[in-house]
């Protein structure tokens, strides 16, 4: 196939054109099923109504990049590009019912269930597809060939995730490199192979031998990577770089810019733009619907804790929120006193400052309960960090490296660490180390469905294991 055709092929792909289809069909159903609820709109304007709601969605979705390659991307961005997409369609299709007059022969009712049924049908629609596309992946179907530019670490690391994922149908076709293999690093068997020097690896991107090629070349070597681009420059392959970054600690590292001047983040808060506000979302509606549910519950322990032992049914505590900002947490009293977070001993087994009560409130993190109401101001989250006391904040900072990134988030009721086994007590800096790493792979990996597997995990953590006291 000739670079030309090649280019064509990549534009109007098979799979690109699958997710064109299906959306166009999910869009029709859900429209056809909203204008179900009003049997008086004739079956013609029916149909020009789907067909409009296509149209728009389509256009929207060329400007936002949905129709782009999502091979090797995480889910999460394609279902967020899938939410901005139909956020932008939705008031361009309203303001073109409005001036038709056609939004008046809707229902609140049914526009309702439009808005928000399409792009659940939408995003499930994707899943589905991704899904299936990673089946044939695996099994060596709708494949692309990849060269690695560069024998070093990071080419082989890069070698492994893709040798590791076959999901991706990423396969690879070899290095390629003007160093002998005398001064490269040696190439495992099953990595493949060191194929030839950078001007055969041109010679192949413009026979049309390899569709993608991804550069390894340390940052530092800026003319030899200027030469390889402008080398293949000449060819259809789809030319990646990927920067030695791994010599840092990266936290949900993005590419912004200044006035133009490229930047990448280092260390910034990963929940920005929707994904923020799909997280705030969640939070209020299950934290809401869990403190309904939980409301007779958390009664009948405010009264257990009043008459069973003197004091306060609630204290606060104060705490590290996100970006290291203070904030008061509400826990129910589990103690005959009530530090303040500056100076903090740790419960251990047996400890005569617990009450009765309290034991088992702290056994099955009853006692947390009220941070229901922090989820609900905002100071909180209901899965993120567990907010340390401001005392073992100052204590551990200084010991372990990194520990302050994990307030780049809002803290959190429960947590990947506390799923994990770090829950209750951490006697050992080897546990809060323990601790403190989960919470940075949460902030790295965060998606709402890894939320919700947090959250019903606990459930089970809570009560079957011992930890807290």
């Amino acid at each position: 196939m000739s670079p030309v055709t090649r280019g064509i092929a990549e534009t109007a792909s098979p799979v690109n054109s699958l997710h064109r289809l299906m959306d166009g069909v999910l869009i029709a159903l859900c429209t056809l099923w909203a204008l179900g609820f009003t049997p008086d709109v004739p079956t013609d304007e029916r149909l020009v109504l789907s067909a409009a709601a296509i149209l728009v969605y389509h256009v929207v979705a060329e400007l936002t990049g949905l129709y782009r390659s999502w091979r090797g991307s995480q889910m999460r961005g394609e279902l967020t590009c899938i939410t901005l997409t139909w956020a932008y369609s939705v008031p361009v299709l309203l303001g073109v019912g409005l001036a038709s007059g056609y939004n008046a022969t809707l229902n609140y009712e049914s526009k309702l269930g439009w808005v928000f049924l399409t792009p659940i049908a939408l995003m499930a629609g994707r899943m589905v597809l991704r899904t299936l596309l990673q089946y044939l992946r695996m099994r060596g179907l709708n494949t692309k060939t990849v060269a690695i530019c560069g024998v070093n670490e990071l080419g082989l690391q890069l070698a492994r995730n893709l040798t590791d994922s076959p999901e991706l149908g990423l396969r690879v076709h070899g290095f390629f490199d003007d160093r002998p293999e005398s001064r490269t690093s040696q190439v495992p068997s099953e990595l493949g192979k060191q194929i030839g020097t950078l001007d055969e690896l041109v010679i192949a991107a413009k026979r049309g031998s390899v569709d993608m090629i991804y550069i390894t070349f340390p940052m530092r070597a800026e003319e030899r990577i200027q030469n390889v681009l402008k080398a293949l420059g000449d060819s259809t392959a789809s030319v990646y770089i990927v920067p030695d970054f791994f010599v840092f600690e990266l936290l949900h590292a993005r590419w912004t810019n200044i006035n133009g001047l490229p930047v990448v983040s280092v260390f910034e808060n990963p929940l920005y733009g929707v994904d923020g506000l799909l997280k705030r979302v969640f939070d209020f509606v299950v934290g809401g619907a869990i403190l309904a549910c939980a409301a007779v519950p958390m009664l009948l322990i405010a009264a257990a804790v009043k008459f069973t032992s003197p004091g306060p049914v609630f204290f606060r505590q104060k705490r590290y929120g996100m970006n290291g900002q203070e904030i008061r947490v509400w826990k129910f009293r589990s103690m005959t006193c009530c530090e303040n977070g500056d100076k903090v001993t740790q419960a251990t087994k047996g400890d005569q400052r617990v009450t009765r009560v309290g034991a088992i409130l702290r056994r099955t993190s009853l006692d947390e309960l009220p941070q229901l109401f922090n989820v609900l101001e905002g100071s909180m989250s209901l899965v993120g960090p567990r907010p340390h006391a401001t005392a073992h904040n100052e204590q551990y900072r200084s010991l372990i490296e990194g520990y302050m990134l994990r307030h780049k988030v809002r803290p959190g009721i429960t947590g990947l660490a506390q799923v994990m086994g770090f829950r209750g007590e951490t006697e050992t800096l080897d546990k809060m180390q323990g601790r403190v790493s989960y919470d940075h792979q949460y902030i790295r990996e965060w998606s709402l469905w890894m939320d919700l597997k947090i959250l019903v995990r606990t459930f089970s953590v809570v009560f079957g294991q011992q930890g807290a006291y």
